[in-house]
């Protein structure tokens, strides 16, 4: 498995590839993060061009069941994030996946 990418492995993607300096950088990603948050907590779509769209999906309550005891509980409605990746960013992962199942050969 690959390792997680932080808020810093971000900003020091910014500060390399961008030039602004290690503080702007981080408050960059930070005003990033922070508007894609806020738009989604008002129901709003984010896309991002060849990577994908986040949106917010209200889900409605139900019966489900505690797998350990069967009893059956309510499960309150909810909102929950979805993504949905472009189809440039499966192409993606699925040649960089195909590059590395023939490099294990």
């Amino acid at each position: 498995m690959g390792d997680t990418i932080t808020r810093a492995h971000l900003s020091e993607a910014v500060y390399q590839e961008v030039g602004l300096s290690r503080n702007e950088s981080a408050e960059l990603v930070e005003s990033v993060l922070l508007e894609i948050g806020e738009s989604l907590s008002k129901g709003d779509t984010v896309k991002l061009s060849s990577f994908g769209s986040f949106s917010v999906r209200q889900k409605g309550g139900r019966m489900g069941r505690n797998p350990k005891t069967g009893e059956e509980v309510p499960i309150k409605p909810r909102r929950v994030l979805v993504f949905r990746p472009s189809h440039v960013l499966k192409e993606l992962i699925n040649s960089a996946l195909s590059g590395k199942a023939e490099a294990a050969e």
